[in-house]
């Protein structure tokens, strides 16, 4: 599959996934809402963990990008705490959720639909910050990510990425269920190449998104190799919502965690 005939798949994938109400496409409401006026936003970069207070810049005018950040979650409560938003994502069901708190709350947020790896229309230096929820799975290469995301950040601005743990990847969920963790694939993974093609074909058909599996020389050296200077990271479970992998992430976070994020400083 090309790269256009992907991104149209995984475009299509996300606004149904928006239609069927996944945990990542439902919007903040009021309560969050107003929580952030305050100064205090409280979001999530992976499945569970609050991103810490500490993390963030000064946040009234801060130009903030969202990237591959749609869904109503992260970028109203960065509005609402006095940031100057911008939300880049392929899906433009997933940026309509963002553009509905806007009119309830009476915030502006910029909405730019295009693919998190291609971002020339926007300006290099531009944004103070730049937020990257755990998406770039949705990627074959995310190296191209990461120079983006340091092409269009300020000296000494910040990006927060949240990612999968590549061990996530080695294991077939399928199999998992009966048989526990085996391991099955190699890194790097992708749907269309690591599982047999009937496989693949069913996930198509089930309108899912493809999904690729990075490994950590990616997903850490290539901030790094872009210009990034990592100053933080935690780690984080996936928890008991259902989803794609769920018995395998849920098997995985007895040994280890699912998740990983990272706080960057471009120098």
């Amino acid at each position: 599959m090309e790269r256009e005939e992907l991104l149209e798949t995984n475009r299509e994938a996300w606004n149904g996934l928006v239609s069927k109400g996944n945990r990542w496409t439902v919007p903040v409401g009021s309560a969050s809402i107003d929580k952030a006026r305050g100064g205090t936003p409280e979001f999530v970069l992976t499945p569970q963990k609050l991103v810490p207070q500490e993390w963030f810049p000064k946040l009234p005018g801060c130009k903030t990008l969202l990237l591959a950040g749609g869904g109503g979650q992260q970028a109203p409560l960065m509005a609402a705490a006095g940031a100057e938003v911008t939300v880049v994502d392929l899906s433009e069901s997933q940026l309509e959720q963002d553009q509905v708190v806007a009119r309830l709350e009476g915030l502006s947020i910029r909405s730019i639909q295009s693919s998190m790896d291609d971002l020339s229309d926007l300006e290099d230096a531009s944004f103070d910050l730049v937020i990257h929820p755990c998406s770039n799975s949705f990627v074959p290469d995310i190296n191209p990510v990461w120079r983006e995301a340091a092409r269009l950040t300020r000296s000494g601005g910040v990006l927060m990425a949240g990612f999968c743990n590549p061990l996530l990847f080695l294991f077939d969920d399928e199999l998992a269920e009966k048989e526990g963790l085996k391991v099955s694939f190699a890194l790097p993974y992708s749907d269309q190449h690591s599982l047999p093609a009937e496989r693949c074909e069913a996930l198509l058909k089930a309108g899912e998104p493809l999904m690729f599996g990075h490994t950590l020389e990616d997903q850490i050296s290539g901030q790094l190799r872009a210009g990034f200077a990592i100053s933080h990271m935690f780690e984080d479970s996936w928890g008991k919502e259902s989803g794609e992998f769920e018995f395998a992430l849920q098997e995985l976070d007895r040994y280890t965690k699912s998740f990983i994020a990272t706080r960057a400083m471009l120098f």
